[in-house]
């Protein structure tokens, strides 16, 4: 079992404490008190970000909840105003948190601050009673942000800080006696994540998400009684002051892919990956050290950037940019059409960004495994979108959440369709009809992404127990239905694999997406075994272009 408390030893702040060694806990807290609180979340956040993101239960590449929830705390600090009363902190905070989530956790952490936020808003200062009440708020929020809230997560956690905190506030015991207090329950309940989630009990690790809310409590306790933060284990990685901006970064020139991502990865590794990139493509900047890296090149073989990677470390954080489509578009703006409804898509991978785009999506989002777009970057898809209605396709299970917040920030009609898969995405748009009313369009849109049967193939990014079996770091793996369902050595095995386990005799039609790492050879032996094993189906190709995943598989 993972360790869950960090020694709480100290660590220099660029503010200093309110509080000073020797002085009384405080007994309230103010505006500035509770400025004070974001800040040092924020830092506690950015410095355990690698711990929190290691802590992925599944060997994809999807460890970021500790990134999701850093870059949402570093949103909401960004929005504090200088020198404001109790009630224009918190207004800031709740106006901004919103919008700042990004990915599951990093939503449901926007949500807790949002509902303390507006507890505090009418209070002149905040005393034990109050924060208890504030956490009970957030608890609730929390819940209600999710459809289909499981325990042994961040909501449990949650939950269970909230129910101490208010049970100390009844005895009418001091604040900082209320936070402890919340911070032993809050520990307690994190080391029991395990025995109610049973995929954090295979793979022998506590919630993450929990875990990154415990340091919010941290944070408290600091402003409260000047504890320092908690440091996370030994060898941090530090994040970048901003993980999308390199300096000296070149132009265009004839090369066609824009590929970034942040790696994690020896420093020992760094030459040999640089001296791959530059067989690759120009423009390359790789910054860092200490075992994270800024990523930066221009390439026209993004499969090829992404594997240097790959053999390096792991990449996350991946981004691509069709560099000369940006520049047609600023050569050649044409004004859009406007209709009843246009549809925002996220999604990544130039091919599959012109499918969508072809079948009438007005606004694509980058965005997908380890790239959870944050609320304001939906929001900003959604305002340009041409029309006074907006269907949303999140197109995965991580992004949901963070589009269904989306009404309450704009005027415009917004209808999200849950889909969790590119495929069920790209089903849903067969029927989409620009001049129908959005609240149409998602129920008729909605029904046929729930006909369809997505699989997806990619690439162990560590060792695991699965539902299939052991795999080993860069094993090839069948996904469907959020289970691993077949392992194997070779693309085109596993490939095979998941088609044999999720196309029956009562399928008609088999989608293939080809990711930027899927050869010819490999989808021409799986549409072989494709015609000779399901000689009923009939099958369709397209380039998706998209990273990490070889193959997204649509059954219908």
């Amino acid at each position: 079992m993972t360790e869950v408390a960090s020694a709480l030893v100290g660590e220099p702040h660029e503010r200093p404490s309110l509080l000073f060694s020797g002085v009384a806990p405080l007994d309230r807290l103010t505006a500035d008190h509770v400025d004070l609180l974001m800040r040092r979340y924020s830092e506690a956040l950015a410095a355990h970000r690698s711990v929190i993101d290691a802590l992925n239960v599944y060997p994809v590449p999807d460890g970021d909840t500790g990134t999701n929830m850093s870059l949402t705390l570093r949103a909401v600090v960004d929005a504090l105003p200088a020198d404001c009363d109790l009630r224009s902190v918190c207004q800031a905070i709740y106006d901004s948190a919103l919008a700042a989530g990004r990915g599951n956790s990093g939503i449901i952490v926007s949500q807790f601050l949002r509902a303390m936020a507006g507890a505090w808003r009418e209070a002149v200062t905040i005393d034990a009673a109050g924060l208890a009440g504030s956490l009970e708020a957030a608890s609730v929020a929390a819940y209600g942000a999710v459809a289909r809230p499981v325990e042994g997560t961040i909501l449990t956690v949650g939950k269970d800080v909230a129910a101490a905190a208010a049970a100390a506030a009844r005895r009418e015991a001091p604040l900082a006696e209320v936070i402890e207090e919340a911070i032993e329950a809050g520990r307690e309940s994190l080391e029991r994540t395990p025995e109610l989630l049973e995929v954090l009990r295979t793979a022998g690790v506590v919630d993450a998400g929990g875990k990154g809310l415990l340091l919010l409590l941290d944070a408290l306790a600091h402003v409260v009684d000047g504890r320092p933060l908690p440091e996370p284990p030994e060898v941090s990685v530090p994040l970048l002051d901003d993980p999308h901006h390199i300096e000296g970064a070149g132009d265009v020139a004839d090369l066609r892919y824009e590929v970034m991502f942040l790696l994690d990865a020896g420093d020992d590794r760094i030459a040999a990956f640089r001296d791959r990139w530059e067989q690759l493509g120009d423009s390359i900047v790789v910054v860092g050290g200490d075992g994270l890296w800024n990523c930066h090149i221009h390439t026209d073989d993004i499969g090829g950037s992404i594997e240097a990677g790959v053999e390096a470390g792991r990449p996350h954080r991946i981004q691509v940019t069709d560099l000369h489509e940006q520049v047609s578009h600023v050569d050649h703006v044409v004004a859009p059409v406007r209709t009843a409804t246009g549809v925002v898509a996220v999604a990544t991978g130039d091919g599959v960004g012109r499918i969508f785009k072809g079948l009438g999506a007005a606004e694509l989002v980058t965005g997908g495994q380890t790239m959870n777009p944050s609320v304001a970057t939906l929001l900003e898809a959604v305002e340009r979108t041409p029309s006074d209605g907006v269907v949303v396709l999140p197109n995965n299970k991580n992004i949901v959440l963070a589009a269904q917040q989306l009404h309450e920030l704009t005027d415009k009609v917004v209808v999200v369709v849950p889909t969790v898969s590119i495929p069920a995405g790209l089903s849903a748009m067969v029927e989409f009809d620009p001049e129908a009313e959005a609240a149409r369009n998602g129920k008729v849109m909605a029904a046929l992404a729930e006909e369809v049967t997505a699989g997806e193939v990619t690439r162990a990014v560590r060792d695991a127990v699965t539902p299939a079996g052991p795999v080993a770091e860069g094993d090839f793996m069948g996904l469907s239905g959020g289970d691993v369902r077949c392992v194997a050595q070779d693309l085109v095995t596993v490939t095979c694999g998941l088609l044999e386990r999720i196309v029956g005799d009562d399928h008609e039609i088999v989608t293939l997406i080809c990711g930027a790492e899927a050869t010819e050879a490999d989808t021409e032996a799986v549409a072989s075994w494709l015609a000779d094993a399901r000689p009923h189906v009939e099958l369709e190709v397209h380039a998706g272009g998209q990273p990490l995943y070889h193959y997204y598989v649509g059954v219908e």
